[in-house]
């Protein structure tokens, strides 16, 4: 492999694994804010048992998220330096925003949140981890604004061999951002649905302690992803609106408009190959819109099972289909990401920055030591949130230490 490849395969590895825990991160925050709300208003101690689960399992995640993102800019400002030198101008407004946002709001009130069950007022317990809500989805929009400017660069005008931002509004409400959001934030509810709903599932079939808390669960999982499912398909058939005719070809993989698309490029941008891989995007889109079409079957079966008390408390099979279905939506995101990354190529800024001219001056000997480097750190981080995340969900809230109150702490007068 060439150096430009192998930079790209290192960029891919880290961005990609990132993405799982952004996504899975996005989903539980929602979800454990729908249910601290429901206990809150309600004074379900049920809810609050569910709250305290799988705000623990939110906090692993989230945890490991941070630490797989800090690792990604790292690289991000090691091997692209090409990049930010031409665009940084530009699309860095956009990640320091969501630095701020996540580093220091989300950050500041997750803490608050964590720490403060049983000490701060009920309500001010809830608001906290919506303001997490919230600010994760924050974080989420600017991210994909500083992606959508690289899809389509607008709101720039050229200042000698850089980019200068002239108009940030235009490359906020930039189609290839907003409509990509909606996307991502509908797969991430997938994810975050399906999880609730397998995990659950397990005890379920396994039978432990805390039925009325899986039971719940599981109901509460799917009735977020099935409609997620229509939503998400919904802003992906808008994403086909927004594509560059080079992805519409390749994904067609007519060869007359491959021949028209490529004559447009060298007649834009001269002589060179302008198309991007046909079989990355075909393969990537047909994956992800096969396991979609699979989810939503799943999830309209599963809402209709639900309708029978006996079915959920006891249908094992089913029980067995939905724990298997949890790393479904991870494959579907991670193909649509490929899909979406790849589609750009060769362009790191679409019509403006070849991806060759974006990367650092470095020797093929530095980029495949950096790429076992990152590999190696991250496949030890995925395997770490995963072993802790399946130690913490097979245990049950039983042994929850979230929100729990010390041994020896005088018991507090109940909120609810």
């Amino acid at each position: 492999m060439e150096t430009v490849d192998l930079a790209r395969l290192q960029f891919a590895l880290t961005a990609g694994a990132h993405f799982l825990f952004v996504a899975l991160t996005l989903g539980l925050a929602t979800l454990v804010a729908v249910i601290q709300t429901r206990a809150t208003f309600g004074g379900d101690p049920v809810h609050l048992r569910m709250t305290r689960f799988w705000g623990q399992l939110y906090i692993i995640n989230y945890a490991m998220g941070i630490v797989t993102g800090l690792v990604m800019e790292f690289q991000l400002g090691l091997s692209w330096s090409g990049l930010t030198e031409y665009a940084g101008d530009v699309f860095g407004s956009a990640l320091a925003i969501e630095t701020l946002v996540a580093f220091f709001v989300e950050s500041t009130f997750l803490g608050l949140w964590i720490f403060g069950w049983n000490k701060l007022n009920r309500w001010a317990h809830l608001a906290a981890i919506w303001v997490v809500t919230l600010t994760a989805y924050a974080s989420a929009f600017w991210i994909m604004v500083s992606n959508g400017f690289l899809q389509n660069p607008v709101g720039h005008v050229p200042d000698g061999d850089r980019l200068r931002l002239v108009d940030f509004g235009a490359m906020v409400a930039n189609p290839a951002a907003q409509v990509a959001f909606w996307h991502v934030l509908g797969g991430a509810l997938i994810v975050g649905g399906f999880f609730l709903a397998g995990v659950s599932a397990y005890h379920l079939r396994r039978r432990t302690a805390e039925q009325d808390v899986f039971r719940k669960s599981l109901r509460i999982g799917l009735g977020v992803a099935l409609p997620a499912t229509f939503f998400t398909a919904t802003f992906g058939g808008l994403g086909f609106e927004t594509m560059q005719p080079t992805k519409v070809a390749a994904w067609v993989n007519d060869a007359g408009r491959l021949a028209a698309a490529q004559a447009e490029m060298v007649a834009r941008h001269g002589p060179g190959d302008y198309l991007p891989p046909v079989a990355w995007v075909q393969t990537s889109g047909i994956t992800m819109m096969t396991l979609f079409a699979l989810m939503m079957f799943v999830a309209g079966l599963s809402c209709l099972l639900m309708l029978f008390r006996p079915v959920v408390r006891g249908f094992r099979l089913w029980h067995w289909l939905l724990t298997l279905m949890i790393p479904v939506p991870f494959v579907a995101m991670l193909s649509g990401w490929i899909f979406r990354e790849m589609g750009r190529q060769p362009w790191a800024v679409y019509g403006l920055l070849r991806t060759s001219e974006a990367m650092s001056p470095m020797t093929e000997a530095q980029v495949r030591f950096s790429l076992f480097a990152f590999a190696t750190v991250f496949a030890v981080l995925i395997v770490i949130n995963y072993w802790l995340l399946a130690r913490a969900a097979r245990r049950g809230p039983a042994e929850v230490a979230l929100g729990d109150r010390p041994i020896d702490a005088p018991v507090p007068v109940p909120s609810f």
